[in-house]
């Protein structure tokens, strides 16, 4: 159902677009965003410290080496990200390549790094309260990783509601869906609360579409995503091979890759996706 009443279905485009370019001081801040990504890009060992993190919450296991990441990371953006989000947005007579130019306006930054790791924490937040996520658990699990990213997300959640928010009027353009940042801000809180128990919020062509939900189940969680990485190709030639003459999600269960792959302290078992994001052999702090 379409919401007449919202910015993004009732203004012009042009208005639109003024929306989320936003002010010089705005876009100063979008430059600086989109600067921290590129030079965490140059040098990883920058986000070392998030990546200790992530393995101390138990999210990642070993972990992939860069060549499996970076070709692991182009997966996740053309298997999941693109052709889902190309559906949903479809579902609301949206067009896809327009709603990405807005995206990007918005902040550049948030379309740089599909993986999310070497993005700054206000990317991260704004990427998750500009667009309606399939399932924002794996965003979430990555701020578990950032001092004060889940408590600042709850914050700016709470400023985009009441309208205080500095890019209320930027995110407004974009998002589509009314109810969108208040079920998130009660996904957040609960996820805050415990982890282990907290239910998946997905996307409606997530829940309703098999082969989503399939691809889901492995790029959906930091667990599972890490685990796709770190069964690809760990050299650069052999990846590029790959990658060109892998023209689809390569559907294999779980299983089969967990036996080339150790599990994250965390990972959980997909089976029910009404279940509780449940920890195996370990919790999340």
């Amino acid at each position: 159902m379409i919401d007449t009443e919202l910015a993004r279905f009732s203004e012009r485009p042009l208005t639109l677009l003024r929306r989320t370019l936003g002010t010089r001081q705005e876009i100063r801040g979008k430059v600086e965003r989109a600067s921290h990504t590129l030079a965490n890009y140059a040098n990883p060992k920058r986000v070392e410290a998030r990546f200790e993190r992530l393995r101390a919450l138990g999210y990642i296991g070993g972990g992939p080496n860069r060549t499996q990441f970076i070709f692991g990371s182009m997966d996740m953006f053309r298997f999941f990200i693109v052709p889902c989000a190309a559906d949903y947005y479809r579902s609301k007579n949206i067009t896809f390549a327009f709603h990405a130019l807005l995206r990007f306006l918005d902040d550049p930054a948030s379309m740089m790094d599909p993986t999310g790791f070497m993005s700054h924490r206000d990317a991260i937040i704004g990427h998750l309260m500009q667009v309606t996520h399939a399932d924002p658990i794996y965003d979430l699990q990555l701020l578990a990783a950032i001092d004060d990213g889940l408590v600042e997300l709850e914050s700016q959640l709470v400023q985009i509601l009441d309208g205080t928010h500095p890019r209320a009027a930027s995110i407004g353009a974009i998002i589509e869906d009314p109810e969108y940042h208040e079920r998130l801000l009660a996904h957040v809180r609960e996820f805050m609360l415990d982890p282990t128990r907290c239910k998946p919020m997905q996307r409606d062509n997530v829940v309703s579409n098999p082969f989503f939900a399939e691809i889901a189940r492995t790029f959906g969680d930091l667990p599972s995503a890490i685990g796709y990485f770190a069964s690809l190709p760990d050299r650069p030639l052999p990846a590029l091979r790959r990658l060109l003459r892998t023209r689809e999600f390569p559907r294999q269960s779980s299983r089969s890759r967990s036996q080339t792959v150790e599990p994250a302290a965390n990972d959980f078992d997909h089976t029910d996706d009404d279940a509780p994001h449940q920890v195996e052999g370990g919790q999340a702090a």
